[in-house]
């Protein structure tokens, strides 16, 4: 089972996955890295993780950013979708003291970067949501709201049981509330894509504050996003999404789910 998220170091970017392994190990937290349990399909060759190495628990299970056009098949893939402008602030902050050293960029800088294929899997973030809105119907395919992981944790537990085929009881289901929440989450930061991410970034750690559990609210982009960004966001989305797709915005979007 391969969990794809949109990329960022916000709370849920890492919950969808943390929330299957604790489904599947009933809490396991012995790792340093939820990467090494839940291996990142583009980054475990760099950081000497093997794919086909046995895994702690069934269903195995693995990370990716890639659209459905590049992703492996033969899995069952659960999908966050999230909307464009949170998605892009998001990136920005976990590109920041990552790989790009703390107020040398500007958010309408980091922008032409981005909307030329920064995103999921460098493939971009608009390629990436139509591929995967194309398979929704498919019965390998889960898509969810980011902002529902954010709001109503339970119920997206509920339908990830369900999809993996992991037998859900009322003790299960508390604990799994517990870990995913941010507070858990935070008090155990270490454990999720910290001590991975040197490696990832060859060694280049530019002033990180290692909190890869940020508040990652929906529509927090709204404090933070510059008018002109945003407008461009709306432009972009009317051209790939809204006309091809009918799809007049991402709160349509969400409905349709």
């Amino acid at each position: 089972m391969t969990s794809r998220q949109a990329p960022g170091p916000r709370h849920n970017q890492r919950t969808g996955v943390w929330m299957f392994h604790t489904l599947r190990t009933r809490g396991d937290m012995d790792f340093d890295d939820i990467s090494r349990v839940v291996p990142w399909i583009e980054t475990s060759q760099l950081v000497g993780v093997d794919l086909n190495a046995p895994q702690r628990a069934s269903p195995r299970g693995f990370k990716s950013h890639l659209s459905y056009d590049t992703i492996p098949k033969g899995a069952r893939y659960v999908v966050s979708l999230r909307d464009p402008k949170d998605a892009f602030v998001s990136m920005y902050h976990f590109m920041v003291g990552f790989m790009i050293e703390p107020g040398a960029i500007s958010l309408e800088d980091f922008f032409e970067a981005w909307v030329l294929g920064g995103g999921p899997g460098g493939e971009g973030y608009w390629r990436h949501l139509k591929s995967w809105w194309a398979v929704r119907h498919e019965p390998n395919v889960l898509l969810l709201s980011y902002a529902d992981l954010v709001r109503d944790r339970a119920a997206c537990i509920k339908r990830m049981a369900d999809f993996a085929g992991i037998a859900l009881d009322d003790v299960l289901l508390d604990l799994t509330l517990e870990r995913t929440s941010r507070a858990y989450m935070l008090e155990h930061v270490d454990h999720f894509d910290v001590a991975l991410l040197p490696q990832m970034a060859a060694g280049r750690m530019l002033g990180n504050d290692r909190a890869q559990v940020r508040p990652g609210t929906d529509g927090d982009h709204k404090s933070e996003i510059p008018a002109s960004v945003a407008e461009r966001i709306d432009a972009i989305w009317e051209k790939e999404i809204a006309i091809p797709l009918g799809i007049a915005d991402f709160k349509s979007l969400e409905a349709m789910l």
